[in-house]
């Protein structure tokens, strides 16, 4: 099939959503379709495969630094990327549109004029996700749940990345649902790589790592109160925060500095996913104290799969992945959290067992291989019910 896929925010960047699309787009091409990926202007260029072929819409005056999540700079780029998602929709003699995010609005209104079917790649609830940011548009809810409802609707297939998605699109009325859960990220031989490359300072043990953005939602300031508690209360170890834009990092080093424990936090801001196994093997426990919202965020596959004692919030971003089993879990609050970093770092075998548990769940459930099984019998299924373009 020859396929137009919508991704409306830069590409490639190294966060979640750009990964995601550059995976699913090296899967569909490695599975025999070409691909056409629209994207933001902003963004590197990598090498992908021969068969995607990445356009940029036009930049946005005035506009960069895009970041993840709803914000004003991307209705703006969005409304720039619009006119050439349907110019090339009209030009590109496509078999499907495979849109990403809000772009399900520009495949609707492409499906319309030109009547190609589109596939809803849901990776988030955004009437959600934009009523969590801003609680101010409450009142607009019902109203974006029914656009939502509609984009659903109207979906050859749609296409979320964990169950309390997949709940949200069934409950609409999707013709097709197919659950695709992220991958663990990285190359598991980068673990082996020389850790001086790393260039971390000597820290204390047990090592509590985060990696990730800094946006107020992951739930920073929950987790550094967490660990400034647990150092108060005798416990023992360091605190590596990894990610985020360097105004978020220096927003936080700030914060930190005033903490009595900010001799044992580090935040390193930004560092390339393929550092990630290496990260993790250098870690002891792995934290998402993430505050809100449903999809599940990336991360948690990677720390799954490396083995280590995973410590998250009792929010449905976590429990619709990690259950008691193979996680401690702890209530959203800054002293529940302590707790449970108390209760790992005094208990290693109870640490380890469950890190060995999450491995196994992971190379169970969460594999490379799972994923591109999923792409490639939703494609399949949709060129026997798609009759190709003339």
């Amino acid at each position: 099939m020859r396929i137009l896929l919508l991704a409306p925010h830069p590409f490639y960047q190294e966060r979640g959503t750009p990964i995601a699309v550059r995976l699913l787009a090296e899967t569909l091409a490695e599975d025999g379709h070409t691909i056409d990926l629209l994207c933001y202007h902003e963004g590197d260029d990598v090498e992908i495969h021969p068969s995607v072929t990445v356009h940029r819409s036009p930049a946005t005056p005035g506009v960069h630094g895009i970041k993840p999540g709803f914000t004003l700079k991307k209705l703006l780029c969005d409304a720039w990327m619009a006119p050439a998602a349907m110019r090339m929709a009209r030009e590109g003699r496509y078999d499907i549109v495979h849109a990403v995010e809000e772009s399900v609005f520009m495949a609707m209104r492409i499906q319309k004029r030109t009547g190609l079917p589109y596939i809803f790649d849901m990776d988030s609830s955004m009437p959600r996700q934009i009523v969590e940011k801003l609680p101010w548009m409450r009142p607009l809810l019902r109203f974006m749940c029914v656009l939502e409802e509609r984009a659903i609707r109207r979906a050859a297939a749609v296409v979320p990345v964990c169950d309390y998605l997949a709940d949200i699109a069934r409950e609409s009325g999707a013709a097709k649902v197919a659950i695709l859960r992220d991958v663990p990220m990285g190359d598991e031989h980068d673990a082996d790589s020389d850790t001086a490359a790393l260039d971390l300072p000597a820290l204390k043990g047990p090592v509590f790592l985060y990696v990730g953005n800094l946006e107020r939602y992951q739930g920073i300031d929950l987790m550094v109160e967490a660990f400034d508690r647990h150092c108060a209360e005798g416990g023992a170890g360091s605190l590596l925060i990894v990610g985020g834009a360097a105004g978020d990092v220096e927003a936080y080093r700030q914060k930190v500095a005033q903490l009595n424990s900010a001799d044992r936090i580090v935040l390193t801001g930004t560092r390339p996913v393929a550092q990630l196994p290496l990260l993790l093997q250098q870690a002891d426990i792995l934290v998402s104290p993430r505050i809100k919202g449903g999809n599940t965020p990336m991360k948690v596959y990677s720390y799954l799969a490396s083995g280590k004692p995973v410590l998250a919030t009792t929010i449905d971003s976590h429990t619709q992945v990690m259950t008691s089993d193979i996680a401690l879990l702890a209530d959203p609050t800054p002293a529940a959290f302590a707790t449970g970093m108390q209760e790992l770092a005094s208990n290693p075998d109870h640490a380890r067992s469950l890190g060995e548990a999450g491995a196994a769940r992971a190379r169970k459930d969460f594999s490379l291989t799972a994923y591109r099984q999923i792409v490639h019998d939703l494609y399949a299924e949709l060129v026997s019910l798609i009759p190709p373009r003339a």
